[in-house]
């Protein structure tokens, strides 16, 4: 198949034909984070099953997209778009707050949203991995919008003398991994801890690449190395 089949055009119910488009590309979405997300999987879900999962049909589904790739490009991105919500919201919350509260404050909002359903955790971590080349990037230019978020907030803490001016870059690339490696072996019971003393980690973490050692409050930049 090259490519969707037209979607049926003017009011139907009551409904503009975008509203039902919408309302049937939610249904699928539900459907696969349900199938994708628990069992069976990714790999094992067909287009028919995704289908009968959102009580629709499979003309439907191929009005909507092309392939069940499709399908998990859009929920990864989902996914991903309400983590960032919950993210974006705990630094409006957070504004003015001292460093490691407004830290704190913005992992917790993290680690809520994503381990609040175990299957958004395995959509992120588990189910895109792999796939295909597209999904590969799509999944390394969403962790790159992390790391460009991360970046910004080292650097407003630089500039208001909370923490070290520096180049965040590579660190912040470096954290991004460690989060989403302990939050996955987390919510697959791999570490014993709560959440709350995952975070707490995560945390320090950052405060420790924020102020390393040797940097002081006020201070614009790392000591220097001794000759």
């Amino acid at each position: 198949m090259t490519g969707r089949l037209k979607a049926p055009t003017g009011r139907y119910g009551g409904k503009s034909a975008a509203q039902r488009q919408a309302e049937r590309r939610s249904r699928f979405l539900a459907a696969a984070l349900e199938l994708f997300g628990a069992d069976p999987g990714y790999r094992a879900t067909t287009v028919a099953a995704l289908s009968e999962a959102a009580g629709l049909s499979t003309r439907q589904f191929y009005e909507e997209f092309r392939t069940l790739e499709d399908v998990l490009a859009a929920l990864h991105l989902q996914v991903n778009d309400w983590a960032e919500e919950a993210v974006l919201t705990a630094f409006a919350e957070a504004e003015g707050r001292p460093l490691a509260e407004r830290v704190t404050a913005i992992f917790r909002a993290y680690a809520a949203n994503v381990t609040g359903d175990p299957r958004r955790i395995r959509i992120t971590f588990v189910e895109i991995i792999g796939v295909s080349p597209r999904l590969e990037e799509q999944r390394l230019a969403r962790r790159a919008r992390w790391v460009d978020l991360i970046c910004a907030e080292a650097e407003a803490a630089a500039a208001r003398g909370e923490a070290a001016r520096r180049d965040y870059r590579i660190a912040a690339t470096a954290f991004i991994g460690s989060v989403n490696g302990l939050l996955h072996d987390w919510s697959a019971g791999w570490v014993e801890a709560t959440l709350d003393e995952v975070v707490d980690e995560l945390v320090r973490q950052l405060l420790g690449i924020l102020r390393p050692a040797g940097w002081e409050p006020g201070r614009s930049a790392l000591p220097s190395a001794a000759p």
